[in-house]
């Protein structure tokens, strides 16, 4: 009887953001096929912490050494930090055309790069990555949680009115910062839609920075002023900046019928897909990572063109995306889309089949152990007896 593989896992997990909840899901994946795991945490990930309370506890059971041949580091290429004697392979993605140059030369140090879709592909390419160190290993969805009959997070508008009341209720969840596009979302919105409408749109925004949410409000106010028109004056908008547990985030899709993204590049786009396995409605930009789970058959695809990654107020994310491109939705056709669905045309076929044949955590998860056990084609690098043999070399 073989013994149980082990695996060493990098990457945050304490927190909010997108990485966060990833490395969260592939663990419990990891967990359900039988692997010991050692969790280890990047502390100096983001600010924006989980409360305690809302903390699934069993993941800081998970820090004991365990015999592993592989460590997989979800992460930033810079921040990987290589395991001596392992296998050391980086899971990361990029929002734009090209990566950093010093990005390519930190995975050059790295066994393999594990990326989610094409796009993401495309960038390590252009900046001279070898193609054969890539692997692509799309993330997942929790469907059984993400589902039509979910419980609404029960909200109201500003006048005390439940969100639930409206016929058309469209959500966007999203950090506030330059490449989620939020201002260019709420133009378009504003000038679109009228108070008359039975629609609104609730923004869900994180917490990673107070004085980017003070910066989305400021650009909000600057877009009323240029287009002559108030959000007062339009459909109305609820913005929700709670933190919510893993278990939580259902109810905030739950309580959608649609989901919207303007964002200039995406290396995947998690409450995206969330949204799609909802069943929710979609709007999503014609671009980067949405083309490798959506088409025009479930979604809205909004054509988008390249433009230069500008970055402004970010000396950081600056540097991060300078020289490359990213992509600007048209925000006439995003406007048409926004008509359409709420004026109730354009109908497609649900999204939620598809993600749950093809996009699940338990696929992701067995999709990366399969990457894994490529690399050594005698023995999966997973199995205890094939680390025996590599220690003894």
């Amino acid at each position: 009887m073989s013994r149980p593989r082990s695996l060493v896992v990098r990457g945050p997990f304490r927190g909010t953001s997108g990485y966060d909840h990833h490395v969260r899901e592939f663990v419990r994946a990891f967990a359900r096929r039988g692997m010991r795991q050692q969790l280890l945490d990047i502390p100096e990930w983001g600010p924006t912490r989980l409360p305690e309370s809302s903390r699934d506890p069993w993941f800081e059971t998970l820090g004991k050494p365990v015999p592993a041949a592989a460590v997989v580091h979800f992460c930033m290429p810079h921040q990987v930090r290589v395991q001596p004697g392992r296998l050391n392979v980086n899971y990361t993605m990029f929002e734009a055309s090209r990566i950093p140059a010093a990005w390519a030369e930190h995975n050059r140090r790295h066994d393999l790069v594990l990326l989610p879709t094409e796009s993401s592909r495309n960038a390590w390419l252009a900046a001279g990555f070898p193609d054969e160190r890539i692997r692509l290993c799309p993330l997942g969805v929790d469907a059984e949680r993400f589902r039509p009959d979910a419980v609404p997070l029960d909200l109201t508008d500003r006048r005390g009115r439940r969100v639930a009341e409206y016929r058309i209720r469209v959500l966007n969840v999203s950090e506030p910062g330059p490449r989620k596009n939020l201002a260019a979302l709420l133009r378009v919105w504003i000038e679109a839609t009228t108070p008359k409408d039975d629609a609104i749109l609730v923004m869900k925004l994180g917490r990673v920075s107070t004085s980017r949410t003070v910066g989305l409000m400021r650009d909000l106010a600057l877009a009323e002023r240029a287009i002559g028109k108030s959000q007062r004056e339009s459909a109305p908008i609820v913005f929700v900046d709670r933190i919510l547990a893993d278990g939580e985030l259902p109810s905030v899709f739950a309580a959608a019928t649609h989901y919207w993204s303007m964002s200039h590049g995406e290396g995947w786009d998690q409450p995206m897909a969330e949204a799609a396995a909802t069943g929710l409605g979609l709007l999503a930009p014609a671009h980067s990572a949405y083309p490798m789970y959506l088409d025009q058959s479930v979604a809205r695809m909004i054509p988008s063109r390249a433009v230069p990654a500008v970055v402004e107020g970010d000396a950081g994310l600056a540097r991060l995306f300078a020289g490359a491109t990213w992509w600007e939705p048209d925000a006439l056709e995003a406007a048409a889309a926004l008509r359409e669905a709420i004026d109730g045309g354009g109908r497609r076929v649900s999204a939620r089949d598809r993600m749950v044949a093809g996009f699940t955590w338990d696929r992701a998860a067995a999709r990366l152990i399969e990457v894994l056990d490529e690399l050594s084609p005698r023995r999966g690098v997973l199995d205890e007896p094939h680390l025996r043999r590599r220690r003894a070399r």
